[in-house]
């Protein structure tokens, strides 16, 4: 009897050790699929989102790590019908101001029509309470084509920063960036700060009828450090091997309605990894670890060549430095299946 009871604890303990490596570690991808995915943190928990086309949903977890078994929840539905029912993309949760925000990107069916949206919640756990839609964000004076909102603060005023079009036609995605009177609200105008200057930005080709070819400038996210602004951003067709990420760099007492205040660099920082299987890699977003002492980057990318801008997408992380001038470093995309630390601190 004492031996059985011995060998029970033996396989108790295995099992505790074996579970405390495994819940130490990850490998990418995060979840099958899933595009555009983005993460904000606030009182212990990571709340995600990514692109799900026709619907909002949030998964609630301590880890990104473990989002395969994470809590989550469809916060909206679109009603039928509308401006906004289809093809949403891009979601990006924010707390602001007390309250939490929920942007994306739709239409009605015609990528023509594509803009920019917000949800509202007052409830402090956004997996709670009510999400109300409280309309279109847009540049009054020029309504047009937009995706990929984000939105930060910087030195108390509210900006907003998007891909769109310069008129009404497809064929040039643009960063622009304006300044915001709240939340839900553009004030002001916009300012171009990004089109397709390098080689790299300009991998686009089609095989549609009407339209033969597209330079992207598209997601960008902020990304603050020492005394300088980031913006990273995707450039080329995310229907091509080469999408990637450009950044661009402003000092943090810069007009950053001015685009001379934005350099760009003239190589991509982030881009496909044949060795490594991970191709297409971009939409980006960034995010500290729970202490506070790393900073990762969270992605999506292809695992094939030519798998395009559908289903194959999934999310994916990673830990990253900073150059001696001041400048992140993404390094290289790991492999699928890489062991990696999780973010410390958990």
């Amino acid at each position: 009897m004492k031996k059985n009871v011995l060998s029970l604890c033996f396989v108790l303990m295995f099992i505790n050790a074996l579970f405390a490596q495994n819940t130490s570690t990850f490998t990418n991808p995060l979840l099958p699929s899933g595009a555009d995915p983005y993460s904000f943190y606030k009182d212990g928990y990571y709340y995600y989102t990514h692109t799900q086309q026709n619907k909002l949903t949030i998964w609630k977890t301590k880890s990104l790590a473990d989002l395969k078994t994470a809590e989550s929840k469809t916060i909206w539905t679109p009603p039928a019908g509308t401006m906004y029912s289809k093809e949403l993309w891009a979601p990006e949760i924010h707390f602001i101001q007390g309250k939490w925000y929920m942007y994306f990107a739709g239409d009605d069916g015609d990528n023509n029509h594509h803009r920019m949206y917000v949800l509202e919640n007052p409830s402090p756990d956004p997996m709670k309470g009510d999400w109300t839609f409280k309309g279109k964000v847009a540049d009054e004076s020029a309504d047009k084509w937009a995706i990929d909102g984000d939105v930060f603060e910087h030195r108390g005023q509210l900006y907003m920063i998007w891909s769109g079009w310069e008129g009404d036609k497809n064929g040039q995605q643009n960063i622009y960036i304006a300044k915001m009177k709240n939340p839900w609200t553009i004030t002001g105008g916009r300012s171009k700060i990004s089109g397709s200057d390098f080689d790299w930005e300009k991998h686009g080709d089609l095989n549609e009828p009407n339209l033969k070819h597209v330079n992207v400038n598209e997601g960008p996210q902020i990304l603050k450090h020492g005394k300088k602004l980031f913006i990273i951003y995707s450039a080329s067709g995310c229907w091509t091997d080469f999408y990637a990420l450009g950044m661009l760099t402003a000092d943090a007492n810069a007009d950053l309605m001015n685009p001379k205040s934005w350099k760009k660099s003239p190589e991509p920082l982030f881009k496909q990894s044949p060795e490594n299987k991970v191709f297409a890699p971009g939409h980006n977003s960034f995010f500290k670890s729970p202490d506070g002492k790393e900073d990762w980057i969270l992605y999506h990318a292809n695992s094939e060549p030519n798998q395009g801008c559908g289903k194959f997408r999934s999310p994916r992380m990673q830990k990253f430095t900073w150059n001696a001038d001041g400048t992140p470093n993404f390094g290289v995309p790991v492999k699928e299946n890489e062991v990696l630390a999780i973010p410390s601190g958990r």
